[in-house]
């Protein structure tokens, strides 16, 4: 993909690991011209530019809302854009700036991370950099995913998770992790990465990516988000579950994440600019208390009660916690006969269901788990 990138970096960042390894691969690095390129969403993903930290880095999700009961991670900002061209992302009506985005001074962003987690050094911490782009997407070309795995190694209270649609995982392998860092993937049927997530590794080659990752010692996470209404979705959820647990012992999946296509309302006309030939916005849809658009209820609990009961038929020997994504607790109760009480009660129950299950691996932290 070296011929895809016109690279661009900040003044000062020649030296940063990730310029040295985009130079190491013979990649033209040039000077930035310091004007922000008017350029549309298909051309900003040929744009790379390598850049300052810039405030705060880590802050909460955010998704999170008082309407909804969300997992309160929080969200580490080092990576915007991606080069994958899914329909439904948010970020091509979100970001003003269309070029992928790298922060180059990592040391400055585990500075702040390690400030703020050792400020609270009883709660355990998720932090993930997948919010405004895909995890794994750039790290052939810049390492910088690596240099926050090793960051992370020695955090007592904090894992990070790495949440990606690719399968280019090979730069994590050797790394000395000490199991604080989940490789987590956004799974679809193969269908739907055909339809919707262009430019993704495909479904078996994300599995691989999971096992080689699994070998090396590292936890995944599965996020079934955002399900995809289709003609035979059941078959393709079925199917796709059965593949999961057939690829991945159970036993070093930290959690799952069940959640359903939703976006803003002026996305519509932007997605439908963008894609054409994608049906995704033809689907009967709401706008919800958080302003999103969404599919309507009792169509998102068919869905959720199905993947649920898909995957519980594995998942009793050796639980993982499953958490549905921006819902209200009458569809959790709806689905698994249950809800957390509160956005903090969620949190607390998935790190409750990570120091039983890890003991050896945050021993540290404060003891949550009664």
């Amino acid at each position: 993909m070296k011929e895809t990138y016109r690279i661009y970096i900040e003044d000062g960042l020649e030296d940063s690991s990730a310029v040295k390894r985009l130079k190491k691969g013979g990649r033209k690095v040039l000077n930035q011209d310091h004007e922000v390129s008017l350029l549309d969403f298909h051309e900003g993903k040929k744009h790379l530019l390598i850049h300052y930290k810039r405030g705060e880095s880590m802050r909460p999700c955010a998704s999170m809302s008082k309407e909804y009961i969300c997992c309160n991670v929080q969200v580490l900002d080092t990576v915007s854009n991606c080069p994958f061209k899914c329909t439904y992302c948010f970020l091509q009506g979100y970001l003003n700036d269309r070029r992928i985005k790298v922060v180059g001074d990592i040391e400055s962003v585990m500075e702040e991370v390690k400030t703020k987690v050792s400020a609270s050094p009883g709660r355990f911490f998720r932090i993930g950099t997948w919010e405004l782009g895909d995890s794994l997407a750039m790290e052939t070309c810049t390492g910088t995913a690596a240099e926050l795995v090793k960051g992370f190694s020695s955090l007592p209270n904090a894992v990070l998770e790495l949440k990606t649609k690719s399968a280019d995982v090979e730069g994590l392998l050797e790394l000395n992790h000490n199991g604080h860092t989940v490789v987590s993937w956004s799974l679809n049927p193969q269908e739907i990465i055909d339809m919707e997530e262009h430019g993704t590794a495909s479904l078996p080659k994300r599995l691989e990516a999971m096992k080689v990752v699994v070998n090396a010692g590292y936890l995944v996470g599965i996020h079934l988000d955002p399900m995809i209404l289709y003609q035979d979705w059941r078959r393709g959820y079925k199917d796709l579950i059965e593949m999961i647990f057939n690829n991945v012992d159970a036993r070093r999946i930290a959690w799952i994440s069940i959640g359903s296509l939703r976006f803003n309302p002026e996305m519509k006309k932007t997605i439908e600019s963008n894609f054409p030939s994608s049906s995704i916005t033809a689907s009967e849809m709401i706008t919800g208390p958080d302003g999103k658009t969404r599919y309507v209820k009792p169509i998102r609990v068919e869905m959720y009660k199905f993947v649920f009961e898909a995957i519980s038929r594995y998942n009793d020997k050796f639980p993982i916690p499953i958490y549905l994504c921006m819902e209200r607790q009458e569809v959790w109760k709806r689905v698994m006969g249950y809800s957390p009480n509160s956005t903090a009660h969620l949190d607390h129950l998935i790190t409750k269901s990570l120091l039983k299950r890890y003991p050896e691996l945050f021993k540290n932290v404060l003891d949550i788990r009664q």
